[in-house]
């Protein structure tokens, strides 16, 4: 026998040996089957992993959308409780002072006291003229001490 054959039947022997070896007790899948398996695993793992994360970046994205949404809206009701402030405190009849000014959504509230039923109504006017207001309601009082 050549020595480059026995070393590769000693080789070959060694390989078989060894995997002998590592088997240990044979069960009914074989080592290349029982490697499918976990590959196959590991790939369902990738997959559902992969999956979550595309979720949870799409619900990251839709709050933060919703968060915008929010901000726009809450500053947008700033600037018409700001104006509809502004409105009132330029009118003689009215004092800002006594009324009270509340936005949400775009409807104004009105509340206090207002020194005759036409100042009321003149209130209702201005806070509806201001840009971006959708609705008044009126709850102010009138004064009968004036």
């Amino acid at each position: 026998m050549k020595p480059s054959t026995r070393y590769t039947t000693l080789a070959a022997a060694i390989l078989a040996s060894t995997l002998i070896v590592a088997c240990g007790e044979r069960e009914d899948a074989t080592v290349g089957e029982r490697l499918d398996g976990a590959t196959n695993e590991a790939q369902q793992a990738g997959n559902q992993m992969r999956e979550d994360a595309r979720q949870a970046g799409q619900d990251i994205q839709a709050a933060g959308n919703e968060a915008a949404d929010t901000i726009a809206r809450d500053a947008a009701d700033a600037t018409i409780t700001a104006k509809v402030n502004a409105a009132l405190a330029s009118d003689t009849q009215l004092s800002a002072l006594a009324i009270d000014v509340d936005t949400s959504n775009g409807q104004v509230e009105l509340k206090g006291t207002a020194p005759t039923a036409a100042a009321k109504d003149r209130a209702t006017t201005l806070a509806s003229a201001v840009e971006g207001v959708v609705k008044v309601d009126n709850r102010l009082t009138v004064d009968s001490t004036s």
